[in-house]
């Protein structure tokens, strides 16, 4: 049975998320502050979070980013903040999704199953695939590790920063769409928002090249997508 860590401060809206992840055949467990929130995720075996993002003592912005830190699960906000730069910033911390206050817990439901899926599918290729390294000029990914070195020096990702470059490095030249990507790395075709392959492009770019506004790694092909060049 999979284990769901509920974190939300409002204990109505959590009890009809525990609900319906019950009703679903998932165990859930619900933490209503941010710092009890972190420590369950830290210390606790769970396969997903849910995450508010308007917490008290600590906000879903900082615990997002300190449990992708330690952690390889799916991060799944759910909030009252609807612009676009709170989704933007969520997803730039490692977040998988952002769903919306008022949403459909069966809607919910259905991205939390899509991405358990997704996950243990990489977990079993990455298994199965075993030792691997890329080298393209001064950029090594380390599949087997799941680092990546620029020009000898170690760099951070967060786990679908890591699984995009990843899929670009391994089909070098090759032009991807942003529904290609979104289907291939998100797996879940019309659910989420598809514009997080663009928010992901500009982290990868940040990180690995020297001049982001003139990429020499991943490049944008107008009207077509992207590839990383070789």
């Amino acid at each position: 049975m999979k284990n769901i860590l509920i974190i939300e401060d409002e204990m109505s809206i959590a009890e009809v998320e525990k609900d319906y992840f019950e009703l679903h055949g998932y165990a859930a467990d619900i933490c209503v502050t941010g710092t009890e929130g972190l420590r369950a995720a830290m210390e606790g075996q769970y396969d997903l979070v849910v995450l508010d993002l308007q917490l008290p003592g600590m906000d879903g912005y900082e615990l997002c980013r300190r449990i992708r830190a330690e952690k390889e699960v799916p991060i799944l906000i759910v909030s009252a903040k609807k612009e676009e730069i709170d989704k933007i910033r969520g997803l730039s911390l490692g977040a998988d999704d952002y769903i919306t206050k008022p949403f459909s817990p069966s809607e919910l439901v259905a991205r939390a199953k899509a991405h358990l899926q997704r996950y243990e599918r990489l977990m079993g290729k990455r298994e199965a695939r075993g030792p691997e390294k890329i080298r393209i000029r001064g950029l090594q990914i380390d599949a087997s590790s799941r680092r990546v070195y620029v020009n000898d020096k170690e760099v951070q990702f967060t786990t679908k920063e890591f699984d995009l470059l990843s899929f670009l490095a391994q089909n070098p030249n090759h032009v991807f769409s942003k529904q290609e990507l979104f289907e291939q790395l998100w797996d879940m075709d019309s659910l989420g928002e598809i514009a997080t392959v663009t928010v992901h492009i500009r982290r990868l770019r940040e990180k690995i090249e020297a001049d982001p506004s003139n990429p020499q790694y991943i490049e944008t092909i107008w009207g077509a997508g992207y590839r990383l060049t070789v």
